[in-house]
């Protein structure tokens, strides 16, 4: 039994929760996301449409944010999609080379789209993002206490 297709409204509507549950996943750990399968979908039948894949992507730049845009470098990028016994599609994709880590992140998406999975979807996100919250601001007072002040004395002179 196939799922039928979401109304335009129905996914606009869904958007920004997917796009949040979607950069959630990528900050994951791993661990996080094979603790979570093992408890709440341990026997669900997925089946992979694209990959896990790992390629390169080019990272563009602006000088002060306005300037005009330079290719910095590449970055590696791990992406998968699986379609679920139910039809539901999910996609996983991340910085690094990690597919198994891809391929977690799309079969939890996709699970998101399940009635019966979304709530405990929507907790592990926010257990995802309150951790990486923390992170964040660990990062932050730990680079504020290495920032130095610059100024400039004028003496008077021309």
């Amino acid at each position: 039994m196939t799922q039928s297709p979401a109304s335009p409204a129905h996914e606009a509507q869904t958007a920004p929760a997917r796009k949040r549950r979607m950069e959630a996943l990528a900050r994951a750990r791993r661990d996080e996301l094979e603790h979570f399968l093992s408890e709440h979908a341990g026997d669900v039948t997925v089946s992979p449409v694209r990959g896990p894949e790992t390629g390169l992507v080019m990272v563009r730049g602006k000088i002060g944010g306005g300037g005009s845009p330079f290719n910095l470098g590449e970055v590696s990028v791990s992406r998968a999609s699986v379609r679920l016994s139910t039809g539901e599609i999910g996609h996983g994709q991340l910085l690094g080379g990690d597919k198994a880590h891809a391929r977690l992140a799309a079969i939890i998406d996709a699970l998101g789209q399940r009635d019966e999975f979304s709530a405990a979807v929507d907790g592990l996100v926010a257990t995802i993002e309150a951790r990486t919250a923390e992170e964040d601001a660990a990062l932050a007072a730990e680079t504020a206490a290495t920032r130095v002040d610059f100024f400039t004395l004028v003496r008077g002179e021309d």
